[in-house]
């Protein structure tokens, strides 16, 4: 049987090189300015799901409270307390040092935008992925930074949660809000041209692979360690996502969930946010020369998280067809 390469992931490939090869505009002072664009992306998907979700369906998935617990026990327990079984082993100071940096990863809150993202074309359970994915951030505020403060012993300065906050309520919470008080009115339109809004959704996924690969490009994240020590981080990485994911769909297997419950449950309950460990990093690790090193697991997971799932997500959105065809 002919393997046939999924477009979608040709077409991270191709943004993942265009961002080695061009990586000026992921700079801040860009002439494009692809933070705001980005956002203004974010919003428009988030305002698509309120159109495509009714009060009734919302209400329905909050209910569904062994779901929510595992997706947060798996973002704010079982990632860290994987990476613990391994601090033993440590050995040398630099060692250390990347496991401190994989231990922040772990310990940090869900990504919003994908997540939703990749459970949609996945056909997972959405009311459940936005409520999961949404709550994370909040949680990840205050459990982060006690996970962190386990190891980091001299913390300067306070969190300021204005800018997280914000960005929570004007990019998230808002445009869901007005899209399911819309429901009503365009809710049938936004069924219609659901095609065309999933290119929207994966359009928005690819801006912001770019924009995450050509900022550690430039910023030459990747060249502060040797091209062997990179390649067994980037195995760590894959293989702590690998263990969650698989840990996550046997704890939903045992709890009797649906498809779609347990989709989202794997999907949700094993990304990790850039956008917040970005922000967390600048405040607990404050003018460090480590900077790279402690982004750079966060770097590669990001990476790997979106690119291992968008393939099992297109896979799952073909089982209705994949069913038919065998009925």
């Amino acid at each position: 049987m002919k393997l046939k390469i999924d477009k979608f992931i040709l077409a991270i490939i191709t943004t993942v090189f265009i961002a080695y090869l061009f990586p000026q505009l992921g700079r801040v002072n860009s002439v494009i300015d692809l933070d705001t664009i980005s956002s203004f992306g974010i919003s428009l998907i988030f305002f698509f799901y309120g159109l495509k979700l009714s009060p009734e369906k919302v209400k329905s998935g909050l209910k569904n409270w062994k779901l929510h617990v595992l997706i947060q026990s798996s973002t704010f327990l079982l990632f860290p307390l994987i990476v613990l079984l391994f601090l033993p082993l440590i050995q040398s100071n630099q060692v250390k040092d990347i496991w401190l940096a994989v231990f922040f990863l772990s310990a940090l809150p869900s990504t919003v935008s994908s997540s939703v993202v990749m459970v949609s074309i996945a056909k997972g359970n959405i009311p459940a992925a936005i409520f999961n994915a949404t709550i994370s951030g909040l949680i990840g505020i205050l459990i982060t930074p006690l996970w962190m403060g386990l190891f980091l012993r001299n913390q300067n300065g306070d969190f300021n949660l204005t800018a997280v906050y914000i960005k929570l309520i004007t990019e998230i919470l808002l445009p869901i809000i007005i899209g399911l008080l819309l429901h009503r009115y365009l809710g049938k339109y936004a069924s219609k041209y659901s095609t065309f809004l999933t290119t929207f959704d994966k359009s928005v996924i690819l801006l912001i692979i770019y924009k995450s690969f050509a900022t550690s490009f430039d910023e030459n994240l990747f060249s502060m360690l040797q091209l062997s020590s990179i390649f067994a981080i980037a195995c760590c990485v894959l293989l702590l996502f690998a263990t969650v994911y698989f840990v996550t769909g046997f704890i939903s297997k045992k709890l009797g969930f649906n498809v779609e419950d347990t989709i989202t449950a794997q999907f949700c309950g094993t990304k990790k946010s850039l956008v917040h460990g970005t922000i967390f990093s600048k405040i607990l690790w404050q003018n460090v020369a480590t900077m790279g090193i402690v982004l750079l697991p966060l770097m590669l997971f990001h990476g790997i998280q979106i690119f291992v799932i968008s393939i099992i997500a297109e896979k799952k959105a073909k089982r209705d067809s994949t069913s038919s065809i065998e009925n």
